[in-house]
Parts: structure tokens; C-alpha cells; sequence
């Protein structure tokens, strides 16, 4: 084989011969003086010959490279040459067999169809990080060369195959992928033992929540969601989003879901519970935002109020199949600070369900979100059964899958429409508390009279017109008008509500024995099963107690 037909017909062989060509032909143009004639000859006389790159032989040049160099020529791509470096790594290959046969490592590395594309093209192709049967990795590049006949003409086309040796830049690679891992699956882990491990069932809600970290391309973040019972048949529901991604983001997102858990317990309203958790996250990181929106449920209100912080809108469906959306968020991210946040309300009624999400689920690098929010509307609009299987359909409808991009957490409750047998487990009584003292006895006998009709056993009903008599009697005394009895009995309990127009809470303290007043508290907490009081939204407070029925309580 006479290599040297080849190497005339390599890529920019004929470009710089005609250059070096053209440079001899043409006389010398500089000025005299430019370059004394001593000199010159000094220079001539004194430097060795050193031949120009065009003068070097190909083979010998490709001989000595330490990236492995083959050439194969024909379509059924025959050995014309192997450098020393390629027969180093695999060993003597015979010249002019067909590459398929006496190439194996090119057939293990899936190289002949590349062989065939840049034979048809014409065009160089280059293929990245591929580990040859040997253990080490290469790059390889397929470039076209054509055999000349040295007029000019070609009587052939072969392929090239230059491959450099890459393993230490794929194995530190793959260290890094590793360790990628090894950091992402350690976020995985902190993030879900960070989440609730199961959600707290409220009395009056049916509720169901899912996480889905973003793929293993994508970092973890900092998405949580949690439903917080708060006593008198009342329910907090939480969503965030911590934006950032990773271990630090989860740590975040469990420090701001503990403080969410705790500002909880002081019955506050949503705003108050956010402007809270703002001050929070400014401290734990001036540079961290997150994003949430934190509603309250009260079944006899038949509607959520929520607050929130940047977060996406709630959106909820009726009975009828309309989704609402409720209004844009009433402030700011967490951790900005210098905002006051306020609440909104969103009608909850019976039969209806109500979705809180993360923009995992709905936005898109393609898409407006706006789009996406529309089109978790139209899912919703459709989506029927029960809490898990709405949030599964929602996720499914999204295009949420294991390569996913983002994190995705979604929280569903539904306040289902209960008739027949059921509804007689949960029922509501009410009575407004006018006049002067001749209003605790009429609470008395119509609280006496509920909890018969509900068929409560005798020593229940006792307890429950006690409860009753003191938080109507504790409100005449220190409270102001308009007052309200209110009586909610579940599946599980019954509940003693009493509000009036004065916003100073009471308090559980001991009565010395000569006080005539500030026993009350302390009975209801006696024998109740749980009491607590809050603030309302419009002023003035409520003060509540619960009695745990009997798991045979009959309907």
C-alpha cells in the first residue's frame, strides 16, 4: 500500500503545498536595508536545515502520535493502516482484511455505522467518551480522506479514525457524577424524612398529599406541603417552596416547616402565621426566599381563608365541576421582609375539593405559566374520586415523570357532601346569646336539648351541658356582644363553641379559695378532652372545647 497517495489527499495537504508553492515562485519584495545581506548569509550558514511540515512523510509523523490512528478505505472499509499506538492497544491488526472482521473493537464500540455516514457524506463525525474493550475510554473522530491517482483525480474514498485517550477525564467525570449522586440521594433522603410521614386526618376533611423529586439530572429541592389539626374541628394546610436547590434547600424547607407547625399552635390567622415565618427566614438566611401559602379550614364556615407568600394560587373545585382560582398571592416571598401580609378567603363548600401545589407541577421553560396553571384547571375540572386519586391524575396530566426537572409536591382536600347514615355523624346547632343572665340558662336547656336529639349517652350529655354553662357563663362575664353558642359533633367528637365581640383570650389559672370568679377554665379543662381559644378575623375571640366520642357511638 503506498501511503503516500493517501497523505496527498489528507484534509489541508494540498492548501499548504500550494502556499508553500506559491511563497517559492514569487520574488523577494522587501526594501533593502530591511534585513542586512551579512546577516542573512550568517543565519544560512550557521542554522540546520529543518524540513517544513509538508516535507515530513505522514506514516512517520502518525507512527509517533500517541492517539490510536487507523485507516480503512472501500465500503467494506479495509485495513490500508494501524499507527504503533493502536497496536499497542489492541494488538497487531493485518492489513487489507475487511475492518468488520479484524477491527472487533470498532464493531464493540458501534463504530462501522459511523464509518458508513461519513463515507456517504463526506463530512468529519465525532463520537465522545466511548470505553473500548481494553478499559480505557476515547474520543473518537471518522474524518474522510480520498485516494488520489496523482493527477488529480481519486480512485477511492476512506475513512480516518483518529481516537484520543480520554479515561482519566471520563473517570473523574464519572467521580463527579458519583459524587453528584451520592449528594443528590443524601437531599432525596433528608427531603422526604423531613415531610410529613403521614398526614394528619382532620374530622371533617379528606386529605392526600405526593412529593416527586426532580430527576437525576436535577438537583432536590426545598418543596414541603403538611396538614396541621388546630382543635375545634379546624385544619391548617401548608405548601411551600424554598427556592434553591440540594441539601442546604431541605434543611431550609425542615426548619421552616417545624416553625410553621409550632405558629400553628397558636390558633393565629394565615397572615399572622406568614409574616412570622417571614421574620424566620430572614434570619435563617438573609439570602434564602421561599415561597408559601398557609389556609385554614372551618367547616362551619364553608369556605378556606389562606395568605400567601408568593405562592401559587389555590385553586378549587365545586360540586358542579367549576374550578375557582383564588386571587393573586397577598404578599411577598418569605424571607424579604418589609411587607404586611393579609388574608384572602375562597369559598370551601360541601362536596367540593381544593388543590395547593408547587410550580413543579405546572411550569414548563417552554410554556407561560399562566399556561400551565390553565391547564391544571382543565385537569381538575375533570378530576373525580378521592384525594389520591385526584393528586395522581394531576400529576399525570402535568407530564411529571422520574427525568422530571423540578420538584413537584401536591396537596388535595375535599370537604365531601355527606348524606343518608353519614350525615347523622356529622351535625352542626347554633343559638346567638341575647339578653342579660337569663342567657345562660337558655343555653343550657338548648344545648341539653341538641345533644339529646343526637343521641348522646347520658354521662356525655351531662358533661357537654357543663361545658356549655361555663363558656356561656365565662363570656357574659368578661366578653361583650354579639355573642354565639355553637354545638358541631363529628364521627370522632363534639365540639362546644363559644364567640363573642372582646379579643382578650382567657387563660387557665388556679382560683384561691376565697375568689368567686376563674374556676370556669379550669372546670372546661378538667373534663374536657382538649379547649382552646383564638382570635376571630372580624374581632372578638372564640373559646372551644372538645369531647372524644366513643368508637361505638351509635347514628
Amino acid at each position: 500500500m503506498n501511503f503516500t497517495r493517501w497523505s496527498a489527499r489528507l484534509p489541508g495537504t494540498q492548501r499548504r503545498a500550494a502556499a508553500r508553492t506559491e511563497q517559492t515562485a514569487s520574488p523577494d519584495r522587501r526594501g533593502e536595508g530591511s534585513v542586512p545581506a551579512a546577516r542573512a548569509e550568517q543565519l544560512t550558514d550557521e542554522s540546520p536545515s529543518v524540513p517544513a511540515v509538508d516535507e515530513l512523510r505522514v506514516r512517520e509523523v502518525l507512527d509517533r502520535v500517541p492517539s490510536l490512528v487507523a485507516l480503512v478505505h472501500g465500503p467494506d472499509h479495509r485495513i490500508a493502516y494501524v499507527n504503533d499506538a493502536y497496536t499497542a492497544a489492541f494488538g497487531v491488526r493485518p492489513l487489507g482484511e475487511r475492518a468488520r472482521e479484524a477491527l472487533p473493537e470498532l464493531d464493540a464500540l458501534g463504530l462501522f455505522p459511523l464509518l458508513d455516514q461519513v463515507q456517504r457524506s463526506g463530512k468529519p463525525r465525532t463520537v465522545k467518551s466511548r470505553k473500548a474493550p481494553d478499559g480505557r475510554s476515547y474520543t473518537f473522530t471518522c474524518t474522510p480522506v480520498a485516494q488520489g491517482d496523482g493527477k488529480g483525480g481519486s480512485d477511492g474514498r476512506g475513512v480516518l479514525v483518529f481516537a484520543t485517550d480520554v479515561t482519566d477525564h471520563a473517570e473523574a467525570a464519572e467521580r463527579l457524577r458519583a459524587s453528584e449522586r451520592r449528594q443528590r440521594e443524601t437531599a432525596v433522603t433528608l427531603q422526604r424524612s423531613l415531610l410529613p410521614q403521614e398526614l394528619e386526618e382532620p374530622d371533617d376533611l379528606r386529605v392526600a398529599a405526593t412529593y416527586h423529586p426532580g430527576g437525576t439530572e436535577a438537583a432536590v429541592g426545598g418543596d414541603w406541603y403538611d396538614v396541621i389539626t388546630l382543635g375545634g374541628g379546624r385544619t391548617a394546610l401548608v405548601i411551600g417552596d424554598v427556592m434553591g436547590r440540594g441539601v442546604r434547600a431541605a434543611a431550609v424547607m425542615g426548619q421552616l416547616r417545624t416553625a410553621v407547625r409550632a405558629y400553628a399552635r397558636l390558633d393565629l390567622p394565615p397572615h399572622e402565621v406568614l409574616q412570622l415565618l417571614d421574620g424566620l427566614a430572614a434570619e435563617i438566611d438573609a439570602n434564602q426566599i421561599a415561597t408559601c401559602a398557609y389556609a385554614i379550614h372551618d367547616p362551619n364556615e364553608g369556605k378556606l381563608i389562606y395568605s400567601s407568600a408568593g405562592h401559587l394560587p389555590i385553586l378549587v373545585r365545586d360540586e358542579t365541576g367549576t374550578v375557582l382560582r383564588a386571587e393573586e398571592p397577598t404578599g411577598p416571598p418569605l424571607g424579604t421582609g418589609g411587607w404586611m401580609h393579609t388574608s384572602g378567603s375562597i369559598p370551601l363548600a360541601p362536596g367540593s375539593t381544593a388543590v395547593l401545589y408547587t410550580d413543579g407541577l405546572v411550569e414548563r421553560r417552554d410554556a407561560d405559566l399562566d399556561e400551565g396553571i390553565a391547564a391544571l384547571e382543565r385537569a381538575l375540572a375533570g378530576a373525580t374520586g378521592t384525594p389520591q386519586v385526584v393528586c395522581d391524575r394531576l400529576v399525570r396530566s402535568a407530564g411529571v415523570t422520574p427525568d422530571h426537572d423540578d420538584d413537584v409536591a401536591v396537596l388535595v382536600l375535599q370537604h365531601p357532601a355527606r348524606s343518608g347514615p353519614e350525615s347523622e355523624l356529622f351535625r352542626n346547632a347554633a343559638l346567638e346569646l341575647l339578653g342579660g343572665v337569663e342567657a345562660a340558662p337558655r343555653a343550657r336547656a338548648f344545648a341539653s336539648g341538641v345533644l339529646t336529639s343526637w343521641r348522646f349517652p347520658a354521662d356525655l350529655h351531662d358533661l357537654g351541658v357543663l361545658a356549655t354553662s361555663e363558656l356561656v357563663a365565662n363570656s357574659l362575664q368578661h366578653g361583650t356582644p354579639p355573642m354565639r353558642l355553637r354545638l358541631h359533633r363529628t364521627d370522632r367528637r363534639l365540639i362546644i363553641e363559644v364567640t363573642d365581640g372582646d379579643d382578650h383570650l382567657p387563660r387557665r389559672r388556679r382560683a384561691e379559695p376565697g375568689d368567686e370568679s376563674g374556676r370556669g377554665i379550669a372546670i372546661v379543662a378538667t373534663i374536657a378532652s382538649n379547649w382552646g381559644c383564638r382570635r376571630t378575623p372580624g374581632g372578638g375571640k372564640a373559646v372551644w372545647c372538645e369531647f372524644a366520642l366513643p368508637r361505638t357511638q351509635p347514628t
